[in-house]
């Protein structure tokens, strides 16, 4: 299976390629990402190069551009598809209607995959996309079991990408109000998710408070693991009860459910965390283009050595195993 890898910078992915990454994703410094955070993303020069390099070493390059334009920008975003194809872009990763239309119209021998963003999780719905805009390969959103995902391949034609380790966004992907509401900055639209300009922490006795838009999202123990202030992974009071009422605060790690998705027909496996550092893209993609050989050989997966790596340092199999409450 293929082997999707995050990179936020032009370091982070010649990390991600010397590593052994089949494939790297990214996107232009600007509002058509959905990872739009100060300090990372690529300019169309230091695209141009990380692609060139990526290419002289058999790797290829996607560019997502997976934000919903705005009303009156919408030329903005299609200047970011029609330079990624300038730069060599293997493929673009898009969310909204109005630009896979205008991609297949204008720019008939770019590649095209469906974001995550979009949130398509039944085969009507990729049948469409296929049909309607050429898409050729659908990320498919991290809600779904691997019987599930056993289904939807069975009846479509295009390629599916999953996701198996790093942050794990438990609403319909891109679609999340509880962010917007708390921080006035939409996910869809902004390209930001609990965006750390929103974040603050505070000692309050033997605690730290962690807040998101002026809300108490958790409260940790003194020298234990912070998770970080994600709304969806943030403490809630219903009725008598207190604690996570979405999803816990960890990271996603599906390395032991590799051959269970091979089996389901999935084609590439896409690692999370484009605003990660160099070191981690290096550690993550390590482990799993050792794991992606092994399923390939028939050998035993090796052991995950990356619980440190994760968040709160500890991970779950997610909607996989539908450990949904």
């Amino acid at each position: 299976m293929e082997l999707v890898c995050p990179a936020g910078t032009p370091a982070a992915l010649r990390a991600a390629v010397e590593a052994g990454a089949h494939t790297i994703y990214c996107g232009f410094a600007d509002e058509t990402n959905a990872r739009n955070f100060p300090g990372l993303n690529f300019s169309r020069d230091e695209l141009r190069e990380g692609i060139a390099f990526a290419h002289a070493r058999g790797s290829k390059v996607l560019v997502a551009i997976n934000t919903f334009p705005r009303a009156g920008a919408e030329p903005i975003w299609h200047r970011a598809i029609a330079d990624a194809e300038t730069c060599g872009a293997d493929a673009v990763i898009l969310a909204d209607i109005g630009l896979l239309a205008h991609a297949a119209e204008n720019h008939t021998g770019l590649r095209r995959h469906l974001s995550v963003q979009a949130a398509a999780a039944n085969p009507d719905a990729i049948n469409l996309y296929a049909e309607a805009f050429g898409v050729k390969r659908v990320v498919l959103p991290r809600v779904l079991t691997v019987g599930e995902i056993t289904a939807i391949n069975r009846e479509i034609d295009v390629e599916t990408e999953v996701f198996v380790f790093g942050g794990l966004c438990v609403m319909a992907e891109g679609r999340c109000s509880l962010s917007s509401y708390a921080t006035g900055q939409s996910p869809n639209m902004n390209g930001v998710c609990s965006p750390a300009s929103h974040v603050a922490y505070s000692e309050e006795g033997r605690d730290l408070a962690a807040r998101l838009g002026g809300f108490t999202i958790h409260r940790t123990p003194k020298n234990a693991p912070a998770p970080y202030p994600t709304l969806c992974k943030g403490c809630f009071t219903s009725g008598p009860q207190t604690g996570h009422i979405f999803e816990d605060p960890v990271s996603l790690d599906a390395t032991h459910l590799i051959p269970q998705l091979a089996k389901a027909g999935v084609t590439a496996l896409k690692i999370e965390g484009r605003q990660r550092s160099r070191a981690y893209v290096t550690q993550v993609v390590r482990a799993f283009r050792a794991a992606v050989e092994a399923q390939e050989a028939g050998r035993p997966l090796p052991a995950s050595a990356l619980a440190r790596l994760t968040e709160g340092q500890a991970a779950t199999t997610g909607a996989y195993a539908k450990t949904w409450r």
